[in-house]
């Protein structure tokens, strides 16, 4: 049997020393449920820390999974009960006139314009395209080289969000074509880094709402 000796009172901690121990625990955990507990287990992110961790998207994850598998267990609908036959008497149909097939519209557009950027200067030409619709460009710089970036924004994105299909520094003209990955606005930047005047000319064919320059 082994006598341990009680501590003294004044090896004791004092009140105090609790109190502030219990509060700092109690910060700790609050700090620790905000950016680590909810946004890994409920995709709720308050602060953004967890997002900028990658705990939310975590959480994000969980919850599909989580409705998937709900909806996996869910029992199967009993399907309605077929009506029952009916014999009907058949009445000859007389046949319809033969009516010409109406010509498809086409929703392709066409557009050409230019604009002169003065030395340092930069613009841009945005068209409205939905998601999977295509457009075909070719555009043209003279009096010097440009620098471009072709790309989309979409709508309602984040700011300072952006998708680029392509760019090029010191570059007198571009061709091709691109299929928008979301509804928004896709088009051109164009920065003039030479001493001189430089018209650029844009000419587009696709599938797309408006031009917005």
């Amino acid at each position: 049997m082994f006598n341990t000796p009680l501590p003294t009172v004044n090896e004791l901690p004092s009140t105090r020393k609790l109190v502030r121990s219990t509060v700092i625990a109690l910060l700790t955990a609050v700090g620790l449920l905000v950016t680590v507990v909810m946004p890994s287990e409920y995709a709720v992110d308050p602060t953004g820390v967890g997002r900028a961790l990658g705990l939310t998207q975590m959480g994000e994850l969980k919850i599909i999974l989580a409705q998937e598998a709900l909806a996996d267990a869910a029992p199967p609908q009993a399907a309605a009960p077929a009506p029952a036959p009916q014999v009907a008497q058949v009445q000859p149909i007389a046949k319809p006139a033969a009516q010409p097939a109406p010509t498809p519209t086409s929703a392709l557009k066409t557009n050409q314009m230019s604009v002169t950027l003065k030395p340092g200067e930069g613009t841009e030409i945005k068209f409205e395209v939905l998601k999977g619709k295509s457009v075909g460009y070719e555009w043209t710089a003279v009096g010097g080289p440009v620098n471009f970036d072709t790309h989309g924004e979409p709508y309602n994105g984040e700011k300072g969000y952006f998708h680029s299909y392509n760019k090029g520094k010191q570059v007198k003209s571009d061709k091709g074509e691109f299929t928008a990955i979301f509804d928004g606005t896709h088009g051109w930047f164009w920065r003039n880094r030479s001493t001189n005047d430089v018209t650029i000319t844009l000419k587009t064919s696709g599938d797309y709402l408006g031009v917005k320059q």
